[in-house]
């Protein structure tokens, strides 16, 4: 199925419905499941207009395999964003070397602050104060910092002024919110400041191998350093948006009789009425992730200042989406690129009148809670790319075969291929606070491609350059 162009760089030739060959950037060590090799030739079969591209964590996902950019001329697609929209990363740098710090008290103190799992709130905010966030994003949070008392002690402008030069799209994405349904307004009005269950995140790391001194010196990095890297997305909102339009856009290619490839791959023409809605939607769930990922930076400040000093400085590195539709311009045409699990990794050229147009985009990586994470960062060779990497591992095994049957009662019904035994020896040395004890197996480290194998196709496939590498010490999870 596979032909190979180079020892990290696939692809799939144009034979029956395939319209346009997609490409694959992996190695031989690394396997692709049956299913993510499925749902890639689906796509494939849309339009021979499209480019389509894999980055090396690809595994099967909901119509699209997670690890996917879909470059599209006329079409907009939910699935190929995801239910969980700007699910994205986030890395904090402090001035601390990793043995200045107390880390047991310090994750202790930030879970006081930022619930963790499924379906918590946090900031409670009025129906019309949430829509300017929705609407705004992280540029709408002076306007509602005294509306809510939690908000008023964290807040503080110069740390805002400098986040908003660190963020994709500076945290906003102008839109508006009148096409988010009632129901998802409402599952995301008090869920601001919250992480989420699943993959989310927030590690306590430290800086365990530097690759590029210059590079690093210019990010502020430095050997044995405390840093954070925090991994969350739309919450509840996201969700609820990305399931009403997929299943409007089904319903509405079942009426007009549009070939259905697979009932999970569904699209809207971006320019139609319900397109353009969509967009819209999307991006005001983009905007709640980037403020959500905002105001959790702001408790983690709030906590390290707490013990270590109340000018201690945390720069916001960068923060990057991972799940996302964006206009981009390639090859003289717009597309809309659809990154899922694919995180954008932007050259110098592309990131002129930003603080990074002598660096490049800082890319961020992270690989299973008991291994290491990566920071890279964009670089021309990358355009084969769309200026995309993957945006963690990978899976190798899906949550319920990690983890195996469990009734609500913790009666186990199958045993999953995770023994607690090797959950615990992955973790070894590494202090982790999880919501859900019973179902934490499913993120284990082995559940998960080798992170250390696909960042060699990244940086062998000449997609990015590596800054640094970390290691977590404490992992807060839902």
């Amino acid at each position: 199925m596979l032909r190979w162009k180079d020892d990290n760089h696939a692809f799939i030739e144009k034979t029956g419905a395939i319209l346009v060959s997609p490409e694959i950037f992996i190695n031989k060590k690394l396997k692709i499941d049956d299913d993510a090799i499925r749902q890639l030739i689906n796509v494939s079969s849309i339009s021979a207009q499209d480019k389509i591209i894999a980055t090396p964590d690809i595994h099967t996902g909901f119509g699209v395999p997670i690890g996917c950019v879909w470059a599209s001329c006329e079409y907009i697609s939910p699935c190929a964003v995801g239910y969980d929209i700007n699910c994205g990363m986030r890395l904090i740098t402090t001035p601390l070397s990793i043995n200045e710090i107390n880390i047991k008290q310090l994750a202790d103190s930030i879970k006081q602050d930022i619930p963790l799992g499924e379906g918590k709130q946090n900031i409670r905010l009025e129906a019309s104060i949430f829509i300017k966030i929705l609407e705004k994003g992280v540029k709408g949070l002076p306007e509602i910092i005294n509306t809510n008392e939690q908000l008023i002690k964290i807040y503080n402008e110069s740390d805002f002024i400098e986040d908003i030069q660190s963020i994709e799209e500076n945290g906003s994405m102008q839109c508006s919110a009148k096409y988010v349904s009632d129901t998802a307004k409402k599952r995301g009005q008090h869920q601001l400041g919250t992480l989420g269950g699943g993959n989310h995140f927030i590690e306590i790391q430290k800086i365990e191998k530097i690759f590029d001194e210059d590079l690093a010196q210019r990010f502020g990095l430095f050997k044995n350093q405390c840093v954070i890297m925090l991994h969350s997305g739309s919450r509840g909102l996201g969700a609820e948006i990305g399931d009403n339009y997929m299943k409007l856009s089904l319903s509405e290619m079942q009426k007009k009789n549009i070939t259905i490839l697979d009932k999970q791959l569904t699209y809207f023409k971006f320019d139609s009425d319900n397109g353009k809605k969509y967009f819209e939607s999307m991006k005001a769930a983009s905007n709640f992730a980037f403020a959500n990922r905002q105001i959790m930076t702001m408790f983690i400040r709030k906590n390290f200042r707490h013990y270590y000093g109340r000018d201690l400085k945390l720069n916001t590195l960068y923060d990057v989406s991972h799940n996302i539709a964006k206009l981009e311009n390639y090859y003289n045409r717009e597309y809309i690129i659809h990154r899922k699990g694919a995180t954008r990794a932007f050259p110098k050229k592309l990131m002129f009148n930003t603080k990074f147009a002598n660096t490049g985009q800082p890319v961020l990586i992270p690989g299973s809670m008991g291994s290491a994470s990566y920071i890279l960062v964009g670089i021309d060779e990358g355009i084969k790319s769309m200026y995309s990497i993957n945006h963690g591992a990978g899976r190798v095994m899906s949550r319920r075969q990690a983890l195996g049957k469990i009734k609500h009662n913790g009666k186990i019904i199958s045993e999953g291929l995770i023994s607690d035994d090797a959950f615990k020896k992955s973790m070894d040395g590494i202090y982790l606070i999880c919501e859900n004890k019973k179902t934490i197996k499913e993120e284990a480290p082995a559940a998960y491609k080798n992170i250390d194998a696909v960042i060699e196709v990244v940086v062998n496939a000449k997609l990015a350059k590596l800054a640094a590498q970390t290691k977590p010490v404490a992992v807060l999870k839902g």
